[in-house]
């Protein structure tokens, strides 16, 4: 199989409150079009370790980033690197850590946050280091970089849910309507990237507490959302994916070499 394939990483998303909340999402679901699982994420439940977990299958005790001041090269291989060595387009709108995990580190603005460069890993980018950078503008440079690039595989990485959380905490209605902002925004896309054939997964790296941090083994930090929408789903409520699962996933959808653990059940 070879498909388009977005992958939306909604940073610091909890599950019950993606469950609850994201109505456009859910609507897929209940229309049998889509299929939500829960995910736990692997340990710590940080971001730069996670988003090194997603895109590498690699755990974080595995791939030594351990937290969020790792600041180097990915070690691992990707699905940037597999889609690039297979000869498709890569890209991302996403912060600025992934762009320092797998293009270039440090992340100087003035030459990273705009990237075209089909000799890195990830070719073409929109990057941006500030956390309450709008998620209506992150999506809205996603989608620029598929109608001007035509990725095989783009990432999509918003902010704005995990800073609520930060400053408000996970039982807040601000934290909460974070999250059904990003489903109205993410609404705005959806039907017309699978009308286009893309493969759509929206799931989270880590959750939220009441502290107004993660990082620890409470189920409100670690329980995460998956969904999956398009044609090469199987939509099987029996599929129990890992978080790292998702890399080898995409790759199969991709249609591209790995050597990564895949959920088979996830797909047809």
């Amino acid at each position: 199989m070879k498909h388009p394939v977005i992958l939306v990483v909604l940073d610091g998303l909890n599950a019950g409150v993606a469950r609850h909340a994201m109505g456009h999402l859910q609507a897929y679901v209940g229309a049998g079009r889509a299929a939500f699982y829960t995910l736990e994420c692997e340990l710590p439940a940080l971001s730069r370790p996670l988003y090194e977990c997603i895109l590498t299958g690699v755990p974080p005790i595995e791939s030594g980033v351990v937290h969020n001041n790792v600041s180097r090269l990915s070690s691992q291989r990707s699905i940037f690197h597999y889609a690039t060595r297979a000869g498709l387009t890569t890209a991302a709108a996403a912060y600025h850590w992934v762009s320092e995990l797998y293009n270039r580190t440090p992340f100087l603005p003035a030459r990273d946050r705009h990237t075209d460069d089909t000799t890195l890993a990830i070719q073409h980018g929109h990057f941006y280091w500030n956390d309450h950078y709008p998620d209506s503008h992150l999506f809205a440079d996603a989608e620029n970089l598929r109608l001007k690039h035509a990725p095989d595989f783009l990432l999509v990485h918003p902010m704005n849910i995990d800073d609520a959380g930060h400053k408000h905490g996970l039982d807040s209605a601000q934290y909460r309507n974070s999250a059904r902002s990003a489903d109205i925004v993410l609404a705005d896309y959806l039907r017309g990237w699978l009308d286009a054939g893309c493969q759509v997964l929206v799931t989270a790296d880590h959750g939220m507490n009441d502290d107004r941090s993660h990082n620890g083994l409470l189920p409100e930090e670690r329980e995460v959302p998956l969904f999956v929408l398009g044609d090469a789903f199987s939509l099987d409520a029996d599929a129990a994916p890992k978080q790292t699962d998702l890399c080898g996933t995409v790759c199969e959808l991709l249609g591209v070499p790995h050597d990564k653990p895949v959920c088979r059940e996830l797909l047809k």
